[in-house]
């Protein structure tokens, strides 16, 4: 765990309501053909988030990489879900280390 990745990631507020949407994703987001379980299409982030295709691909790529967030393909579809592991690790860290 890179904690200068995370809170880089943490720092744009967009990143910020994709992972609190993610953490509810049946009150935020419109059905989808998946379980939510398996995570949320990439689609519908868009939809939600009110922006570019490539805008929210780049905002889910860096929340990847900080490890907030995992991902796996479903047939044509990219599904993304929290990484709540990472998160609880994450913010141990920050009550132990501040």
């Amino acid at each position: 765990m890179d904690l200068d990745d995370i809170l880089k990631a943490l720092a744009n507020p967009v990143r910020r309501d994709i992972l609190g949407w993610l953490k509810d994703p049946e009150t935020h987001f419109t059905e989808q053909n998946h379980a939510w379980e398996d995570g949320v299409c990439v689609g519908r982030i868009w939809e939600r988030a009110g922006l570019s295709q490539s805008t929210v691909s780049a905002h889910m790529a860096v929340l990847e990489r900080a490890g907030l967030v995992t991902s796996q393909r479903a047939g044509q579809w990219v599904l993304y879900k929290r990484d709540e592991k990472a998160i609880a690790a994450f913010l141990a860290a920050m009550k132990t280390d501040l």
